[in-house]
């Protein structure tokens, strides 16, 4: 193990003996700790998403037109169009592809000529 990684390791250890012991001896002391902790987050969070949050999608009219024009935008290009009447596959006809106008010539090659790779 690299030196970060027995850090790690060793500060987990002494995370779960120091949990383990204030379990034992005060239950009541370690569930109040975690619901003042849990408090102070959760009043973090909502000041930031109250006032830093807000501030930066600009105005909420704003914001609302917006949404709805998205909503409306979607429901528009999920339309179907008007059913056609469905053909079977036998009456369908293939398209007739078209034939290539390219010139393709045949270049003789030397086939028959054996190389004395020797000379070289």
């Amino acid at each position: 193990m690299n030196a970060r990684n027995l850090f790690v390791f060793s500060l987990m250890i002494l995370a779960a003996v120091g949990l383990g012991s204030l379990l034992i001896g005060n239950p009541l002391g370690l569930l109040r700790q975690i619901l003042v902790t849990a408090a102070v987050i959760g009043i973090i969070y909502f000041i930031y998403r109250k006032w830093f949050s807000g501030r930066r999608t600009g105005n909420n009219n704003e914001q609302r037109a917006f949404v709805k024009a998205a909503k409306m935008s979607k429901k528009r290009h999920k339309r179907k169009p008007a059913s056609k009447p469905q053909v079977s596959n036998v009456s369908k006809k293939r398209p007739v592809r078209k034939k290539s106008s390219a010139n393709l010539t045949v270049i003789e090659g030397k086939k028959s000529k054996k190389n004395n790779r020797a000379s070289f």
